[in-house]
């Protein structure tokens, strides 16, 4: 007796060692009693939706311990405030109560996220040395007279700048008129906590899911099978490819990159980027499975990301749902495509600053205040532009926002300001004719091959194969536009080209990336500089190897990459048909094969499992 009972508080317990993740036997035990749980109340509104509330606290407690007082503190909050803004009719009142509320969300968020940031501010600017400590962990020592919470250091909690966002999106919407406020606070919690997509996503918008509370539950054969395909596709993302892929290359390279070749330091780039997004788009495989079987519908959050032709494309297609987030509440109330607004100057001096702090340069803070200005003043002497000049510097902005959302570092914000330009130069080169992108491309080329041969640097290196494929692109699309006929379709060779190139630079832009992830934000800004600056060194250097030989030698892994290319390139249609084909099969086929399946995924787990990577933004 003694023992079930133990085994009991386990259950209820956390353990800060082993969360509750999808891929562990634990997680599948505890939602097939959620299930069970749910058959009994799905006809039932109001006690379903309770009952999904309180079961998804428990979740997100056995995923990051008491941190969820904290989501219940953001619930509460926004609940009342947006009923607040809802039945008053003053203006002003309802923008200051809508001004509260974002400030009660960003002011957690960014104390969790970027104290470390704003104290390295602080001293940068004023010399002021601030000692950062955990606030909370020192208030629940004081009040039970323990030591039990280390208040030496800010722990971030999982999921927050996702549940954060969500949050914002639905006072903002009620501010706005577009959605009616919740009525009853288990409702609403049920909204912000629903644990398939609480820790990492997608970012539900109030008006695609709140009608959904209030619907019956209605599940049908082929809808059944599809959110198994879903969990079984998530599952094989994280487990074959994303673990795998992880351990047994990419974490090693980018642990010491000194200790491998230039080439497989490259290499794990390319491989990184299936990996990344292997994990993620599993995740939310996961995640819209396990919605679907409960009769809820999650937004598509992936739409094949490594078939874009380009920047801006290739963001329509990854994380679709942080995308339109950061349009809705972000870039268009900047001014969009029309305009600048004080948040725009608001923005470009906030940059300054972070580029200051994080860089720790004067210069570079300067640089990107010079340029700013430049832009600006560009736009006021060139009318006939200034709306195409605007909606660039508001995409930049928007861009550099969202890098500084996945981490306070400078390889986030590099990482997202590189995005950034990526979107605006093809906006450039698409606006101007083939003969003029061929000329300049060799003319850079030609100036980058001089400045290599003056001054050998490993930079140089890299700069001049970039250079290369910006010179064939030109090429290739000058061909395309002066032979393609009907004859001579040329669309494939075009399109090919586009995507290998917008592959290599988002993976290129990948290194400051996955140099900043998954550290300490104390340390986080001078270790992952210092990572990415290893790897382009490494990478311009001398390839002393024999490739082949590094082939074979992780055969296994080029082999998984080149297979989850290949499938990630399928035709979407194709994946349509066999997704529709498998949800379509009678209930003992399908067991069969999920069996099979199962068995096959789990001969690829690790000794540990490894979290979500997007578990710690």
């Amino acid at each position: 007796m003694q023992e079930f009972f133990n085994y009991i508080l386990s259950v209820f317990s956390f353990n800060p060692n082993s969360p509750l993740l999808f891929t562990q036997f634990q997680f599948w035990a505890f939602f097939a009693l959620v299930f069970a749980g749910f058959a009994l109340t799905k006809n039932r509104r109001l006690l379903r939706n309770s009952y999904l509330f309180f079961v998804s606290l428990l979740f997100y407690y056995k995923t990051s311990g008491l941190f969820v007082g904290l989501l219940m503190l953001v619930t509460c909050t926004d609940f009342f405030i947006a009923q607040a803004i809802y039945k008053n009719k003053v203006q002003w009142k309802r923008r200051a109560l809508l001004t509260l509320s974002v400030a009660i969300d960003l002011g957690i968020l960014c104390y969790f996220k970027y104290a470390y940031f704003f104290a390295d501010m602080v001293h940068s600017i004023f010399g002021f040395q601030m000692t950062v400590s955990n606030v909370a962990a020192s208030m629940g020592n004081s009040i039970l007279g323990t030591d039990f919470f280390d208040a030496d250091r800010i722990i971030l909690p999982v999921g927050i700048s996702f549940y954060t966002f969500q949050v914002i999106s639905y006072t903002a919407d009620v501010y706005k008129g577009l959605v009616k406020p919740v009525r009853n606070i288990l409702d609403f919690g049920f909204y912000v906590t629903f644990f398939p997509q609480l820790v990492a996503g997608p970012i539900v918008k109030a008006s695609d899911f709140i009608p959904q509370l209030y619907k019956k539950y209605n599940i049908s054969h082929r809808m059944f099978g599809l959110a198994v395909f879903w969990i079984l596709n998530g599952l094989a993302k994280k487990i074959i490819l994303s673990d795998y892929l992880a351990l047994n290359f990419i974490d090693r390279v980018f642990e010491n990159p000194h200790l491998f070749s230039g080439f497989e330091n490259l290499m794990s780039l390319f491989v990184y980027s299936l990996q990344v997004y292997a994990d993620f788009s599993g995740y939310t495989d996961i995640a819209i499975g396990l919605s679907l079987m409960m009769g809820f519908h999650l937004p598509k959050n992936f739409n094949s990301p490594y078939k874009a032709l380009n920047c801006s494309n290739f963001w329509k297609r990854w994380h679709i749902s942080l995308s339109r987030w950061l349009q809705t509440y972000l870039y268009i109330p900047l001014g969009g495509n029309r305009n600048i607004t004080f948040g725009t100057y608001f923005w470009i001096s906030t940059i300054t600053l972070a580029a200051l702090v994080l860089s720790g340069s004067w210069w570079v803070a300067l640089g990107v205040l010079v340029v700013s200005a430049m832009v600006l003043y560009t736009a006021y002497r060139h009318p006939e532009r200034r709306k195409k000049i605007y909606a660039n510097l508001n995409a930049m902005i928007t861009m550099l926002l969202g890098g500084l959302w996945h981490g306070a570092s400078m390889n986030f914000v590099i990482w997202g300001g590189l995005n950034g330009v990526g979107m605006v130069v093809y906006k450039f080169w698409r606006d101007n004719s083939a003969r003029w992108r061929v000329g300049m491309s060799l003319i850079v080329t030609a100036i980058l091959a001089i400045l290599m041969w003056i001054a050998p640097m490993a930079l140089w290196n890299v700069l001049i194969v970039c250079a290369g494929f910006i010179a064939i692109s030109a090429i290739v699309r000058w061909l395309y536009e002066k032979y393609n006929t009907r004859e001579r379709n040329l669309k494939w060779l075009a399109n090919s080209w586009a995507i290998l190139v917008t592959f290599t630079f988002i993976s290129f832009t990948r290194l400051f990336f996955r140099s900043g992830s998954n550290l300490d934000p104390a340390t986080a800004n001078e270790v992952a500089w210092k990572t990415a600056k290893s790897m382009v060194q490494q990478m311009g250097t001398s390839w002393n190897v024999n490739v082949f030989d590094v082939i074979w030698g992780y055969h296994n892994v080029f082999l998984l990459f080149v297979l989850g290319m290949i499938i990630h390139w399928i035709p979407e249609k194709t994946k349509r048909r066999y997704r529709y084909t498998f949800a379509s099969l009678p209930l003992p086929a399908m067991g069969l094969i999920v069996v099979v399946a199962v068995v096959v995924i789990y001969q690829f787990v690790t000794a540990e499992m490894q979290p979500f990577i997007y578990f710690q933004f």
